[in-house]
């Protein structure tokens, strides 16, 4: 979601701020902007196209400073407008004293900004934020980290801020709480720097040394030093930070032969699937930790919290955990999980599942069960770094790389390999795993990058389809068991992309409603593989086709499901067993694909969405 950067050194840091919102592009936004401290003032640029005009922007009106704040936002609170974008200033364009931005949602903007108003300041935006540098200024009394610390005491909800003061040079504050923030110190011994961002991979190629502030940290940035505290009830107290060697990949968002990210990312499936399984020879819980083999042990069930396609990722390992492993589980979706009454288990696992591991809605599930009693969690997640990989007792970190666009497409794919990974090992622990049995699922995982490969070679089929789709604005998606997620999932990928209204179904819930939207008019994609379903998914097939509905059907080589008029067939390389539902989403992943470039969509950017959702 929003992206942000800070700086504070002896240099001219516009261009630093700028590539730092490029690098934080692929989260989503809808407008961004810059502001720096010049010859006593506060000069400031916003945009509502992309960072790229606010790059001619700024290099236009020869904007340049020493200490700045930049940021993309992601709309929430007003619609995306110029006057809605970051930073806001306080009190008043032409006054100003006070320059922020923020990540998250305030809960309690309305009362303060009674309260604000009734202080004499006036607001020129919808949005919350500028709730939170009004009361700055008013707190401010010549100490800018003080009038921070206040400010924090009086907000309410998730923030991550960074603020600076015309009347203070070379200094920067932090906040956070509920929403990421990182620290970097400046490496050249000639310029003296600090920076902020939202995710360290801003700060790539200018700083590797990177401090991770924690839940209600304070941080006050100046040339060469710098000072936390963290939040204790009423008061702050000093804290440290360890400071790590981060390595953000600085080439790692470069296109290449390919049109967009999204398609990239589609044919990096193999190798991300090969790294994720690196270094695997056997089935044991030190892949998910040092104390795994204790903690594992003692867990009798499973709940699995997560959102959007990780919760569909979760939806497969049910089926693999219960079938293979034996274990009760239960699949949550987070946003949900922590506003309902549920029954805690002291000896279940908590695993949850995210790309990024900053999602606000999994990490509160997260609190909330450890606060119901249940100690044991485990995270499946892309980044060694995050916060999640922090809260959890236990972490298997998928290798996906950087993935730019927002339709995630390989970080699924390598969560259900941690998952997989997860189950066999589960498996293995409760008697459930015989040698033979291991071997053969060990083969299997080493061969799945070259079935992948086998699969990625549909797409001119696939392409050819896509034509028929791009005309559409309804599509139904059918799976049975294991592949019920995902044709979810394929649903999730075409209509965020393409904007084509889509649902999914189990094929056998076809005659209890859905069925009634079936006609001539609406592609029937089908999920085929042969497997114990197989004779009754053909029964739901028919069902359509009695009805004029087309079937657009991915069916395994010995399926026996054939193309004929109103069928038409994409036959899969192989069929894979409990591994098929990772080679039965690719498909699903370049039909969404090609449909959106025929219709002309913003493939990496689809509208109203954000790659890293870091507010509830």
């Amino acid at each position: 979601m929003c992206g942000i950067v800070g700086a504070v050194s002896t240099r001219n840091i516009v261009p630093v701020l700028v590539e730092g919102l490029k690098r934080l592009e692929y989260r989503g936004y809808d407008s961004c902007g810059v502001a720096v401290h010049h010859q006593g003032q506060l000069l400031r640029a916003r945009s509502t196209s992309r960072v790229a005009e606010l790059e001619a922007q700024v290099i236009g009106d020869r904007i340049e400073g020493a200490t700045g704040i930049a940021h993309t936002r992601w709309a929430t609170h007003g619609a995306p407008l110029v006057h809605n974008a970051h930073p806001h200033f306080s009190p008043s364009m032409t006054d100003a004293r006070i320059a922020l931005v923020h990540n998250g949602i305030i809960e309690n903007h309305d009362e303060l900004r009674d309260e604000l108003v009734g202080h004499g300041y006036t607001f020129v935006s919808q949005t919350d934020t500028e709730v939170i540098a009004h009361l700055v200024d008013h707190y401010y009394d010549g100490d800018l980290f003080e009038a921070v610390k206040a400010t924090t005491l009086r907000l309410k909800g998730a923030y991550a801020i960074a603020v600076f003061c015309r009347d203070e040079a070379h200094r920067v504050v932090g906040a956070r709480l509920g929403s990421p923030l990182v620290l970097g110190i400046g490496q050249s011994s000639e310029v003296s720097e600090r920076f902020l961002a939202s995710d360290a991979m801003a700060l790539a190629g200018v700083t590797s040394q990177i401090v991770y502030l924690e839940e209600g940290d304070v941080v006050d940035l100046q040339l060469g030093k710098h000072w936390i505290v963290q939040r204790k009830g009423e008061g702050f107290q000093n804290v440290q930070r360890e400071v790590r060697t981060v390595h953000a990949h600085t080439g790692a968002a470069e296109l290449g032969p390919y049109r967009h990210f999204m398609q990239k990312e589609i044919f990096e499936q193999p190798r991300a699937i090969a790294d994720t399984l690196e270094g695997v020879e056997g089935f044991v819980p030190d892949l998910f930790g040092d104390d795994a083999e204790r903690i594992l042990s003692e867990v009798d069930s499973v709940l699995i919290l997560a959102c959007g396609t990780s919760y569909y990722a979760g939806s497969v390992a049910k089926y693999w955990l219960e079938s293979i492993a034996k274990i009760a589980t239960q699949v949550e979706i987070a946003s949900e999980y922590r506003y309902r009454d549920s029954v805690p288990n002291p000896r279940c696992l908590i695993v949850t599942i995210s790309q990024s591991g900053e999602t606000a809605d999994t990490l509160a599930a997260l609190k909330h069960a450890r606060a119901l009693g249940m100690p044991h969690s485990l995270t499946i997640c892309n980044v060694a770094t995050s916060a999640m990989v922090r809260e959890c007792e236990l972490a298997y970190i998928t290798r996906a790389g950087v993935e730019i666009g927002v339709a995630s497409t390989k970080a699924f794919t390598t969560q259900l390999g941690g998952l997989f990974l997860l189950t066999l090992t589960l498996a293995k622990l409760r008697g459930h795993l015989s040698a033979e049995q291991e071997s053969q699922w060990m083969r299997d995982l080493r061969h799945l990058p070259a079935a992948l490969q086998g699969v990625l070679a549909l797409e001119p089929q696939i392409i050819a389809w896509a034509e028929d789709f791009a005309k559409k604005d309804n599509a139904l998606f059918l799976g049975r068991g294991q592949h019920y997620p995902i044709a979810l999932e394929g649903a999730l990928k075409l209509k965020e992309i393409s904007y084509i209204h889509a649902e999914a179904y189990p094929a056998g819930e076809l005659k209890h409603g859905p069925l009634a939207l079936v006609d001539s008019s609406m592609p029937v994609v089908t999920i085929a593989p042969n497997d114990a379903l197989v004779d009754k998914l053909k029964s739901n097939m028919q069902e359509v086709r009695a009805r004029g509905g087309e079937l657009y059907v991915f069916a395994d080589a010995d399926s026996r499901i054939e193309s004929a008029p109103g069928i038409h067939a994409i036959r899969m390389p192989e069929h894979y067993g409990a591994l098929s539902p990772i080679l039965h989403v690719v498909p699903l992943q370049l039909l969404a694909y090609h449909t959106a470039c025929a219709r002309g969509t913003d493939v990496d950017k689809p509208r109203n969405l954000a790659k890293s959702v870091t507010v509830e």
